[in-house]
């Protein structure tokens, strides 16, 4: 019995000290529930209210007055003044006129160079065709098989081979100039090739005016060494390489002393080659192109030479 009571007793006891701690635990959490709940519970106006207090404590550090100005920390002085604002306008004002000045001058160049490149293109494609049409004499010239004799005496006087054309004596006359062989050389080589094609010595002329043109192709006689080396192969019997030696004087040297004869020339060439209607462009040519320029010696003789082609 006296063990049983003991272990009754100390059940007791142990019981009693399990009360206390749970007394005692409930007391704790009693205490500490109503703090933890009052964290909890933190409203946002709290909060907001924390936050400004915090940025007060802030902008006493950072801004001299404790707190930002109204334009954020610049200056309070208006950013522009009224006088600024003038002068500025009156700037971009006139920077838009000159501008427009600008692109008006712009537009007026641009019609100005539009037109300029047009009338340059009318000129163009006109003296494309000129030419076109005496290259085209001259190829078909090239391929009519020659029926004019060659002289077998180059001793005879020049005279055309063609009994249609005019007889070119009086303007054979006209190639033979005074010459002073003592103050040009060039002088002398052309009136050497010059007696020789006036003596009838067309191989030899033609030899003597082709080295002039190579020796003194910049000297004022070379359009005409080269114009009478055309004529010298007329005159040989050789018209197709007639056609060709005058066109190139024609065609290289336009404003030559002699580049209009070379175009009669090539008229008188193309009579031979029985072209007619390719004569009369050639003196046609020579009209336009020369006009009042052209020489009193060709304006005699170019109605005939027109009348014998039938030109209209």
């Amino acid at each position: 019995m006296g063990k049983v009571a003991q272990l009754i007793k100390l059940g007791d006891t142990m019981t009693a000290t399990r009360l206390r701690l749970t007394v005692a635990i409930a007391a704790l959490l009693l205490g500490v529930s109503p703090a933890l709940a009052q964290r909890e519970q933190v409203t946002p106006e709290q909060r907001i209210e924390r936050l400004e207090k915090q940025l007060r404590q802030v902008q006493r550090q950072v801004f001299p007055k404790g707190q930002p100005a109204d334009t954020a920390g610049f200056s309070d002085e208006p950013a522009a003044t009224q006088s600024s604002f003038r002068t500025l306008d009156d700037r971009l004002n006139g920077l838009e006129r000159q501008l427009a000045d600008v692109l008006r001058q712009s537009e007026e160049n641009g019609h100005r160079m539009t037109v300029a490149e047009a009338e340059l293109a009318r000129l163009r494609t006109d003296q494309e065709q000129r030419l076109g049409a005496l290259e085209h004499a001259a190829a078909a010239a090239a391929q009519v098989p020659v029926s004019v004799p060659v002289t077998s005496e180059p001793t005879q006087k020049p005279k055309p081979q063609a009994t249609s054309g005019p007889k070119p004596a009086p303007a054979q006359v006209a190639e033979a100039t005074p010459v002073d062989p003592a103050n040009d050389p060039a002088e002398l080589a052309y009136d050497e090739g010059f007696q020789l094609w006036k003596a009838g010595k067309y191989d030899s002329a033609i030899t003597t005016l082709r080295a002039f043109s190579s020796a003194y192709p910049k000297h004022r006689r070379a359009s005409w060494a080269d114009n009478l080396a055309g004529r010298a192969l007329l005159d040989k019997g050789e018209p197709r390489a007639a056609a060709e030696a005058l066109l190139a004087n024609y065609r290289s040297n336009p404003k030559g002393e002699r580049a209009q004869d070379s175009l009669y020339y090539l008229g008188q060439t193309l009579m031979q080659l029985n072209q007619p209607t390719q004569a009369c462009k050639a003196y046609s040519e020579l009209e336009v192109v020369y006009g009042p320029a052209l020489r009193a010696e060709l304006k005699r003789l170019l109605p005939a030479a027109k009348s014998d082609a039938r030109c209209s």
